[in-house]
């Protein structure tokens, strides 16, 4: 079922751009096996249950890179410095080819995002309110 996900957006992208999906993919669900694959916002995106409001992790595909984005991403630790801040809360590491991944990072990266998603959505509630 989680493959008919993948397979689904896949059919809905560049074909060009589905090796750096499916790296992202696979590493995601390695890392953080407790998140469900999904699609929605036109994103593949890893959730808690069904809460596809409050996802955790998305993978988007635009015309000029496949990016991996981290929904409170702006709470998150960025060791490597590559979280590209979009809003107060969203952040994107941006792929343009599939040597550019490094999959411990990602790793790394949606294990925290994974791991601290309850703590990060009560801040993000907390600096709008």
């Amino acid at each position: 079922m989680a493959g008919d996900v993948l397979e689904e957006y896949l059919s809905s992208i560049d074909p060009a751009r589905a090796p750096i999906v499916r790296l992202l993919d696979a590493t995601i669900r390695q890392a953080a096996p407790e998140l469900t694959c999904r699609i929605g916002y036109k994103m593949l995106t890893y959730v808690f249950g069904k809460d596809l409001r409050h996802w955790v992790i998305a993978v988007d595909v635009t015309t000029k890179a496949v990016c991996l984005r981290f929904l409170y991403g702006g709470f998150m630790d960025d060791p490597a410095r590559v979280l590209r801040h979009g809003t107060s809360t969203l952040s994107t590491i941006d792929y343009r080819s599939l040597d550019g991944v490094d999959a411990e990072l990602v790793a790394a990266y949606a294990r925290e995002a994974g791991a601290n998603h309850a703590a990060f959505k009560l801040r993000a509630g907390e600096a709008r309110g």
